[in-house]
């Protein structure tokens, strides 16, 4: 199955945290073809005194289930020093289970594909860069769809770019 991750850190060395979850993806016995994006900085968004992300995205194909990739991406998260003190706190690291195919899941505790999505350009940019033409199986638009009808805010830039995009 196709799927597409988001990776994110706002604390620490967070080139390092970011590359770190990619490490544990990669060595995955169930998870190949993983592709990156650039990392981009990001300004925070819903916790704007905080330090500014590094955020990417990454695509994978996997023999895991929804479920299972979710639970993997939670235990990498905790592996690698995430602690879930309260909502939006700073993070070492942050994966997201953005798209599993077209699969559309909405449980307690897991929604696919990832909520607010469409809103998010600190998601929408990087994913865009390795998977422009993948469609929201609810909203039936393409990842570049979704952030062409958003603004330039907040700031996206490629790490070491001083542009934003």
């Amino acid at each position: 199955m196709q799927a597409y991750l988001g990776i994110g850190s706002n604390v620490g060395d967070r080139q390092a945290w970011c590359m770190k979850a990619i490490t544990c993806l990669t060595s995955h016995p169930d998870i190949s073809h993983l592709t990156h994006s650039v990392l981009y900085e990001t300004e925070p968004v819903d916790a704007p005194t905080q330090g500014w992300f590094l955020n990417c995205a990454v695509s994978i194909e996997t023999e895991l289930t929804v479920r299972s990739l979710f639970s993997l991406c939670a235990r990498i998260e905790c592996d690698l020093g995430r602690v879930r003190s309260e909502k939006n706190a700073p993070r070492t690291v942050d994966l997201d289970l953005l798209f599993y195919g077209t699969a559309i899941v909405n449980t307690s505790d897991l929604i696919v594909p990832h909520p607010r999505i469409e809103t998010r350009r600190f998601v929408l940019v990087p994913l865009a860069e390795i998977a422009p033409d993948v469609l929201h199986p609810l909203l039936h638009l393409t990842v570049r769809e979704l952030l062409d009808r958003l603004g330039n805010f907040p700031i996206v830039r490629k790490l070491n770019d001083s542009t934003a995009e």
